[in-house]
């Protein structure tokens, strides 16, 4: 039995939306962000399948996934840096409460 590329599809589908589920309905700014977190590793599978059906012999796709990782890796680290800080200021994470905080 051969493995198709629906088989690696469908679950990045079902990641895509739980991390888009998770998005919309979350208020705190930690679970936001692994949401968002879940969507870009969704994607991230979805290079490396596309690459390995369409263009068996080449990287290219699984390169730009190491690319996409070290700057999602970074864009967490600079995530939590923020709610850090909001969180010495405010001592709530809660996205409602955004608004008053602001000068």
């Amino acid at each position: 039995m051969e493995i198709t590329a629906i088989y690696y599809l469908i679950p990045a589908l079902i990641m895509f939306c739980c991390g888009v589920y998770g998005f919309i309905t979350r208020k705190n700014m930690i679970a936001i962000l692994i949401s968002l977190e879940l969507m870009l590793n969704a994607v991230d599978i979805n290079f490396v399948v596309f690459n390995r059906f369409l263009f068996p012999g080449q990287m290219e796709g699984m390169m730009f996934t190491l690319f996409a990782i070290a700057i999602a890796a970074a864009e967490t680290a600079l995530a939590i840096a923020i709610i850090i800080n909001i969180f010495r200021i405010g001592k709530k994470i809660d996205v409602r409460d955004l608004t008053k905080m602001k000068f």
